[in-house]
């Protein structure tokens, strides 16, 4: 294996540009600090470039005309990030991209206007509820971290059943603590797909991996080095 005694270093992970996109560079970033190599992909481009997971990042696209996400999700781009999600490739979305994942239908549910109807931002504390995606593998159950959270459609809603459904069957990956910034439904700050190859959560774990910026710790980075590890392993 390529990359180094790890074989870390061939691990490719895709990070998308949308119009209005934010902070594409960031996770550019904390995919190259935890090991892996960032490769950058364009909104117009059906081609994934042969990356081995998939990241949409926080941001604006299309500057959230007409909802959060409802434009960008017919990007060409979607429809192999689609494609390849349902074939089990790891999808993580941040923000924005969390917000994307719903319109494309890869998670249930839907962002809304936050409830007190200001954008936040802050730090914000979050404990993990699941390990057991591609993205957490790296964290404990019941583990608290901290990590900035930016937003003005972050408020998560779904009907009862599929509220009911996600805790069931432990899809809830995150929920907020000491306090609820936008009103989600049951405190949820992210969900997976059935499979847990594919989250999203309105927090920006990509601003929290390095001491030196965003919250001061890097609770953030182990998004990263679980994705990476698990791609690894898998070779």
């Amino acid at each position: 294996m390529d990359g180094g005694p790890s074989g870390r270093g061939n691990i490719r992970i895709g990070v998308v540009t949308f119009p209005g996109t934010l902070d594409d560079r960031d996770t550019q970033r904390a995919v190259r600090l935890a090991g892996a190599e960032p490769v950058e992909l364009w909104h117009r481009d059906k081609d994934l470039k042969q990356v081995d997971a998939v990241v949409l990042p926080g941001g604006f696209s299309y500057g959230d005309y007409l909802r959060a996400g409802a434009i960008s999700r017919f990007s060409p781009v979607m429809e192999s990030v689609i494609d390849q999600a349902g074939a089990g490739m790891p999808v993580l979305g941040i923000c924005n991209g969390f917000q994307l994942l719903t319109e494309a239908h890869l998670l249930p549910g839907a962002m809304l206007r936050n409830n007190h109807l200001h954008f936040i931002c802050r730090d914000q504390k979050l404990r993990v509820e699941t390990d057991r995606t591609a993205w957490t593998a790296d964290y404990a159950v019941g583990q608290e971290i901290s990590i900035p959270l930016k937003n003005i459609d972050g408020r998560y809603v779904a009907d009862e059943r599929t509220l009911d459904m996600l805790e069931a069957e432990g899809r809830v990956v995150f929920r907020y603590l000491d306090m609820n910034p936008n009103g989600s439904l049951r405190d949820i700050a992210g969900i997976t797909n059935e499979a847990g190859n594919v989250v999203g959560l309105m927090p920006h774990p990509e601003h929290a991996v390095e001491p030196l910026v965003g919250t001061g710790r890097t609770d953030g980075l182990g998004f990263f080095t679980s994705i990476l590890k698990k791609l690894v392993d898998a070779r």
